[in-house]
């Protein structure tokens, strides 16, 4: 009897503590605002369009941003990948039945930032539900080819993992749909398929490039002799190396293609050391060297399409650098016009419309542009918003401004908020180059920027003139390393200090006008990675992006200036007590928790409540290690506890933690942003309207605002607004069945904003926060049965307005408009009439709120204030506005009660339609009361623009106007409410004429007592 009750008790602590397990469904409210942006886009990897509709629908694969459909030729795009995974290397649609598309994950333009991908996907509706269908472990998929006889047997290539050897590479195939895969063509662990070819008119002939590839943190090796050209007539059985007319080996990437209308001929990009372009016209068989423009062979590992017009052989494609065309089948090149407008550089995908061969869309670093004639000119669709951020950052103003570097794009800032919203044109750039950190100084008039390999500026906000502030090699230091992703941060204790790192931490205390040195090198200086010059392999590629042995993130404590931490990109992990004088390096013991001792420090975060606790994230990607590592240590680094969780995907790359309560942390990773409330001990995904899977780069709390701001490569930037529900979820809160959270005080306005007018570019836009404080409640568990409702009251009592709450588990807010309940609108208008949507504006107070859940209640008050801040508004001009318009909605509402009246009488004597009908006084008792309420409100209608405006319309556009009114009322409005009351006596006068004249002769019809 003892152990079942002991097993009764386990199973019942089980069940409460299961009951109570945080999930992110709970905080599905705090939706988060996409706040874009999307006119500067992010890297497009993929695109294919649907041929039997006339190129109206395309899917767009983007490098971090997930998969975007358009029904409308691009006019609008929307997300329909947010579930999975971001990066997209491949798309393929079933012509012969739309619905069928496949996507394989993993982007294959293999530059130093590409994502990876979890494997195959398909959808068979049109995208709206997907599933995952194998080749997990690929990493990454560069095509999908569908037999065009035979939709079930699909091609994959792949060419695998770019960080560490993979058997999972080379050229899959699936005979049935996807369910399962066979891989019919494999060299060797370091050897993968880049690309794919199927003669469209006989499938059994295919063309396959292999690529030797591999990058490390510190090099790129493109190319070897176990790359090659291979070709198929089989169907993929067997496979012949081709080599007549290619130079000698070793290869690297080979871009290949092969015209459509007429598949012998046949163009090849082949990497090597003499590379350049080669065409057959014996399909393949022979091949001969093509002199061409340094655009048409560029960096073949990053710019590999190369494509035929659909329906002429003649006419060529070569998307690069810049976009190049040829009309005489690759002998010759053109460059497109600029005519349209810049086209951005570096191009990675085109889709031809085959019904009409001179539309095309074109995938570039910076987006997606359209032609309408054959790629002469183009023009750049505003409204895909996946840009990708490496960092965010915000200043203190208000509105708060929101700053950012993006890949290949630049720095750049918007206003949190704005008038109608935050669209394309709020968007301000304020650096160039890849854009990376990019910060506002605590001046509120000066920005620092840093593009690729250090190279930093000062601007001025006012004139954005700058000054390039990077600090310079002396005779007392090495050549200086700078990270491709070189940190520049202001200090958190003291905003005024500016530190950059190269392998050395430089501090300014003058905007960057003065360095001092402030370390020796805290990297391991190993110089077997330092040979930069030398990266590339077959195709001399040395950007900035390998360079390493570098410092890679910098913080300053905020609770001591003196307290700085430093993390490199080769495992160091180093602070000072003392302003840089003693440096500490505690790597050796962050190994001993489980973290991989050369993984890259990605961010660091010195606790907001005690100096010597620290979180820290690592990433070991570069060395094919894709897992999450974040660690914490109490006692300055001396010892360290690795957090982790089950929850957790992808590598990590920045932890939060928050400003108020320490035991809230934020995770960003390349996989998603997790949060805990209970200090790392238990983690969940947050969703809140941000995809699943997002490269979460960056993450900031506003000191102001308490908004958390999301930094993601791939989907711009993401706000929740005012996290201070989530901030204040206690465990003890928790354990309640219910609890109301007190509610913040409301200030009496109508928003900050108005709206502006329309987004007239046909870019991306997005909201502005909510004008007030919600009222902010959490249920335990969903509520199955009842309902919740909240009551305001005001001072005297009086019940102002009753609003339905929901009834979600988890956290729930909802919003009250500061007003009562609209007025009463009566039946028989051709007009709708605003007034029943709106009513005057409380006066300033406290409010009592009553939630009623089910047969309980809970009480909290709130204070309404009034606007200080407007200047056209004093509280005697609130109070009079507040007495006019309740004077205006006692009007209204009795006017439509007079209307009502009237619809009685109507209906009443139309009630018996034969009697009616043989009635002349009932008739002619109709047509006067129709004359009245014909004065009284719209009751014809002739055109939009020629709508009659009667007594009503009248009272509802003064009352609307003082319901919404934030000024003085001027005299002639106040005397239009006089003149409006004196227009609804007479009306109601001669109703009452109707009345006596009318009732005696129809005694059939009920007289009512009083005509209010």
């Amino acid at each position: 009897m003892k152990r079942l009750f002991v097993i009764a008790l386990l199973s019942a602590s089980l069940l409460s503590k299961s009951q109570n397990t945080i999930s992110a469904g709970m905080f599905g409210v705090l939706e988060a605002r996409q706040f874009g942006p999307g006119t500067m886009s992010g890297r497009i990897s993929a695109i294919e369009g649907v041929n039997m509709d006339e190129g109206k629908t395309i899917y767009i694969g983007t490098a971090g941003g997930g998969i975007w459909k358009s029904t409308n030729a691009g006019a609008s795009y929307k997300s329909i990948f947010d579930k999975y995974c971001q990066s997209i290397g491949a798309i393929a649609i079933n012509q012969k039945d739309p619905s069928v598309i496949y996507v394989g994950t993993g982007e294959s333009n293999m530059r130093n930032s590409v994502s990876y991908g979890n494997g195959m996907y398909k959808s068979t509706d049109a995208g709206s539900n997907w599933k995952k269908i194998g080749l997990d472990s690929t990493e990454h998929i560069s095509k999908i080819v569908i037999h065009p006889q035979n939709p079930e047997v699909v091609f994959a290539a792949v060419p695998g993992a770019l960080w560490s050897k993979s058997k999972h590479r080379g050229l899959y195939k699936s005979i049935n749909g996807g369910d399962s895969w066979e891989k019919i063509f494999y060299i060797d662990e370091n050897t993968g398929c880049a690309d794919l070819l199927v003669d469209p008119t006989n499938p059994n002939i295919m063309f396959i490039s292999m690529w030797q590839f591999r990058r490390q943190p510190y090099s790129f090796n493109s190319g070897g002799n176990s790359s090659g050209l291979y070709k198929s007539t089989d169907g993929g059985k067997t496979f012949k190396e081709i080599k007549n007319g290619l130079p000698a080996k070793p290869f690297g990437r080979i871009a290949m293609t092969l015209s459509p209308s007429d598949p012998k001929q046949m163009l090849a990009i082949v990497e090597s050391n003499k590379t350049g372009l080669y065409i057959s016209s014996d399909g393949g068989e022979t091949w001969k060297s093509q002199s061409a423009t340094l655009n048409v062979t560029a960096r073949p590992f990053y710019f590999s399409t190369i494509v035929f017009d659909p329906k002429d052989s003649k006419r060529v494609y070569r998307p690069a650098f810049s976009f190049a065309y040829s009309s005489d089948g690759g002998y010759s090149f053109s460059d497109a016009s600029g005519d349209g407008g810049w086209v951005h550089s570096d191009m990675h995908a085109l889709w031809i419309n085959p019904s009409n061969t001179n539309i095309m869309y074109l995938g570039t670093d910076g987006g997606v542009y359209m032609s309408i004639d054959k790629g002469v000119t183009w023009q750049f669709n505003h409204g895909l918003p996946v840009g990708q951020f490496y960092h965010v950052a915000y200043d203190l103003k208000t509105p708060y401004n929101v700053y950012g570097g993006l890949q290949d794009n630049g720095s750049w800032m918007a206003p949190s908020a704005a008038p109608g919203g935050i669209g394309n044109a709020n968007w301000d750039r304020v650096g160039g180059g890849d854009g990376f950190w990019t910060i506002a100084d605590v001046d509120g008039k000066t920005v620092y920027s840093e593009y690729q390999g250090g190279n930093m500026f000062r601007a001025d906000l006012n004139t954005m003139k700058s000054e390039f502030i990077q600090p310079q090699k002396t005779a007392k230091e090495e050549k200086l390393r700078w990270n491709w992703n070189t940190p520049l941060t202001i200090g958190n204790k003291n905003p005024k200090n500016l530190y950059v790192g190269a392998q050395y931490i430089y501090k300014s205390t003058d905007q960057g006008r003065n360095w001092v040195r402030i370390s020796n090198d805290l990297t391991t200086n190993d110089k077997k990675k330092q040979q930069q010059e030398e990266s590339g392999g077959l195709s001399a590629d040395n950007t900035s992006a390998e360079n390493h042995c570098t410092i890679f993130t910098i913080s300053e404590s905020p609770l001591d200036e003196n307290i700085i931490w430093v993390g490199t990109d080769d495992g160091n992990i180093q602070y000072t007590t003392d302003g840089g004088a003693k440096w500490i390096n505690v790597s050796a013991n962050v190994a001993k928790c489980g973290v991989a001792s050369q993984a890259w420090v990605s961010s660091i975060q010195p606790s907001q409540f005690d100096k010597n606790t620290v979180y820290a994230t690592f990433e070991n990607h570069m060395y094919g290690d894709f897992n999450t590592y974040l660690a914490k240590s109490n006692d300055m680094g001396k010892t360290w506890k690795r957090i982790n969780s089950n929850e957790f995907t992808g590598f990590a790359h920045k932890i939060k933690e928050d400003l108020i309560n320490k035991n809230l942390l934020f995770l960003g990773t390349e996989m998603g942003l997790f949060a805990s409330l209970d200090g790392g001990e238990n983690w969940f995904r947050m969703k809140n309207n941000i995809p699943e899977y997002a490269l979460v780069r960056d993450i900031q709390i506003h000191p102001k605002t308490h908004d958390l701001i999301i930094a993601t490569h791939g989907r711009g930037i993401f706000i929740i607004d005012d996290i201070r529900a989530m901030r204040n979820l206690t465990k003890e809160i928790l354990d309640q069945d219910f609890y109301l959270f007190p509610i913040e005080d409301m200030v009496l306005n109508n928003g900050k904003y108005g709206w502006g007018g329309p987004e007239t570019s046909g870019g991306w836009a997005t909201g502005n926060p909510s004008d007030h404080p919600s009222i902010n409640y959490y249920l335990k568990q969903r509520l199955n049965s009842g309902k919740i409702t909240i009551e305001i009251y005001d001072a005297n009592n009086n019940l102002i307005q009753t609003l339905p709450g929901t009834i979600r588990k988890g956290l729930n807010q909802v919003n009250w408009n500061l007003r009562g309940t609209p007025p009463k609108v009566a039946a028989g208008s051709t007009k709708m009439d605003g007034a029943g949507f709106t009513a005057p504006m409380v006066l300033p107070g406290t409010y009592k709120v009553k939630v009623k859940v089910k047969d309980k209640e809970y009480d909290a008050s709130v204070n309404c204030l009034h606007d200080a801040e407007n200047k056209d508004q004093n509280e005697s001009d609130r109070k009079l506005v507040y007495e006019k318009a309740t004077q205006l909605k006692t009007l209204y509402a009795n006017l439509n009660n007079v209307i009502d009246t009237i619809n009685l009488f109507q209906s009443q004597l139309k009630k018996d339609t034969v009697a009616y009908n043989k009635s002349k006084n009932a008739q002619a008792f109709y047509a006067d009361l129709q004359k009245v309420k014909a004065e009284m409100m719209a009751t014809t209608k002739t055109s939009i623009f020629a709508d009659e405006e009667r007594l009503r319309e009248k009272v509802s556009k003064l009352y609307g106007s003082f319901c919404g009114m934030e000024a003085k009322p001027n005299a002639m409005q106040l005397e239009a409410i006089d003149d409006l009351v004196a227009d609804f006596g007479k009306q109601k006068t001669e109703l009452e004429k109707v009345t006596v004249k009318h009732l005696p002769k129809n005694p059939e019809i009920k007289n009512p007592k009083s005509i209010k």
